[in-house]
């Protein structure tokens, strides 16, 4: 298995690895900073580069439970030493993205009590649907209003990987409304915005809130009769 390296640290940009395995044209590594995607995050992209040959990863993702790096051209053999460097400038604005969907999260459910029901991401933009009746210009306005606050208390965020019976004695840690954990997962990876929200999650986020930067609510729908949508926006 790799070591995920992104699981503990998301601002590793560069690292050293080997290549352990090919599998359907995807290069397994003993260990990678490239996240693979999941939770509504898309995955990272960036090169792969050995004695003076690099590849573009154009790709990465899970097959049969191994992190596969997909590339451009002829891959390198197995054993060969690469450097991986993510496309930084992407990743990051997924990073601050992400980020703000927690704290939309945590707004939303502090002050409405209200469970999210989908969501999706890309860079600097977002949706995220929660299990609202109702839902009005002036709900909109302070819901944005919050979460800007939010971004503005430079609240810290902190990642734990906890055992599953630990994890899952933390009230309301899953968002969801239904529980997307796989049953047999023995350890659980949690992120905190301190003071705002605590809920299970996979993804990359950045340190503090006050990388997010302003969050704009840019529009709302209804999706159904308990189901609203909300999309937002980040400054570049």
């Amino acid at each position: 298995m790799s070591k995920l390296l992104f699981l503990r640290d998301a601002y590793v940009k560069e690292f050293n690895a080997t290549v352990v395995e090919e599998i359907d044209g995807g290069l397994l590594l003993d260990r990678t900073a490239f996240y693979p995607g999941g939770g509504g995050q898309p995955c990272d992209v960036g090169t792969l580069s050995s004695t003076g040959s690099t590849w573009q990863v154009t790709k990465v993702g899970r097959v049969s439970g191994k992190l596969l790096h997909f590339i451009d051209g002829q891959p390198p053999a197995v054993g060969t030493n690469v450097t991986g460097k993510l496309n930084w400038d992407r990743r990051y604005k997924l990073m601050r993205t992400h980020s703000a969907m927690h704290i939309l999260c945590g707004v939303v459910w502090r002050d409405y009590g209200a469970s999210v029901t989908g969501g999706n991401m890309d860079r600097l933009k977002g949706r995220m649907d929660f299990e609202f009746e109702t839902m009005r210009q002036e709900l909109v306005a302070a819901i944005e209003r919050a979460m800007n606050q939010e971004v503005a208390a430079s609240r810290p965020l902190k990642v734990a990987i906890l055992p599953r019976q630990e994890a899952f004695q933390i009230p309301d840690l899953i968002r969801t409304k239904i529980n997307l954990l796989p049953e047999g997962i023995e350890e659980v990876r949690t992120v905190e915005i301190v003071g705002l929200d605590l809920q299970a999650d996979g993804g990359t986020h950045v340190n503090n809130t006050s990388e997010v930067g302003r969050i704009r609510v840019t529009d709302y729908k209804s999706k159904g009769r308990i189901n609203k949508r909300i999309y937002v926006e980040l400054d570049e």
